[in-house]
């Protein structure tokens, strides 16, 4: 991983524990035609996650979860299902509030996903829901097994 990201990261917490700023953010639990899910590792960090980022000022959250997953993943056209949940997280020092959303791509999509942005993307796939990395994040965890039980996720990142 790039050492630049990592201390740009650091500094960034920093930042946000001693401002606590409120944020907005989307995810996308995003689907190919074969129910895999597409997941991203980040050069600044050492898990797997559902891909997403932060609200723009002026923007839509579906606005954000389409640019978000065009950012990092090179996947457009995303057919949103239905919102999994809304979540706050205080990590970071950051009061963020977040929007996971469930979508699907059609097999033709799906096949553009590759690492879009690499100074921020380390890794992009698809993964089986049973053939998941070791190295997922918690809360990505938590949101698939939310998802594989059906149930409407709210409360705690």
């Amino acid at each position: 991983m790039a050492w630049h990201h990592r201390l740009a990261g650091r500094v960034a917490r920093l930042y946000f524990r001693l401002r606590r700023p409120r944020t907005l953010g989307v995810r996308a639990l995003a689907l190919d035609s074969a129910g895999r899910v597409a997941l991203v590792r980040h050069t600044y960090a050492d898990y797997w996650y559902l891909p997403g980022g932060g609200v723009k000022k002026g923007e839509s959250f579906v606005g954000a979860l389409h640019r978000e997953l065009e950012e990092e993943t090179g996947l457009a056209g995303a057919v949103v299902e239905r919102v999994l949940g809304v979540y706050h997280s205080r990590n970071e020092g950051k009061d963020d509030q977040i929007v996971v959303f469930v979508v699907r791509f059609s097999a033709a999509s799906a096949q553009a996903l590759r690492r879009a942005d690499v100074r921020e993307i380390a890794e992009a796939g698809w993964f089986a829901v049973d053939a998941l990395p070791p190295d997922l994040s918690p809360a990505t965890r938590r949101r698939l097994t939310e998802y594989g039980a059906g149930a409407l996720g709210l409360g705690n990142w």
